[in-house]
């Protein structure tokens, strides 16, 4: 087991928790330092707003809490690659280390998505480089969407 199954096995209970609160499966966390700092889920659906993806809440509240320094020792873990726009919060709030379960790719081709564009070709295209780690445990995650979007 590596260092980033622990912590991606919780984006995935995080996940599983989004859908029973009536969301879509997505979960993400921020850990700095060993220990996990904030965790956040999708809240698109009850919040009526596309645009309340878990990674982005993360990084936005990550930016209100913690100093530049803390952020520059953090991970954000995520159940599923992030999307472009939640590639950009991370970006610009300056975490330097992303690692995902679930593909972009996977999940596109599940649920036929419309913006399908892997977070290494968004975050490359940065000045600062950003670590991106994943798929990770990459049929745990994807079994969440399976349950999840058929259901639709």
């Amino acid at each position: 087991m590596t260092k980033d199954e622990p912590f991606i096995r919780q984006c995935i209970t995080l996940s599983e928790q989004a859908v029973r609160l009536g969301d879509e499966p997505f979960g993400a966390l921020l850990v700095v330092d060993g220990e996990v700092r904030l965790t956040a889920q999708n809240r698109a659906v009850t919040e009526a707003d596309p645009t309340r993806h878990a990674e982005l809440l993360l990084a936005s509240e990550a930016c209100r809490r913690l100093d530049r320094s803390t952020l520059a020792r953090a991970t954000l873990y995520t159940s599923t690659e992030p999307c472009v726009m939640c590639c950009g919060a991370i970006y610009w709030s300056r975490i330097p280390r992303m690692v995902y379960g679930c593909s972009a790719v996977e999940l596109g081709a599940l649920v036929g998505g419309s913006l399908v564009i892997p977070s290494r070709q968004v975050l490359g295209g940065g000045k600062r480089p950003i670590e991106v780690v994943g798929p990770v445990l990459e049929a745990e995650a994807l079994a969440v969407h399976r349950a999840y979007w058929p259901a639709l």
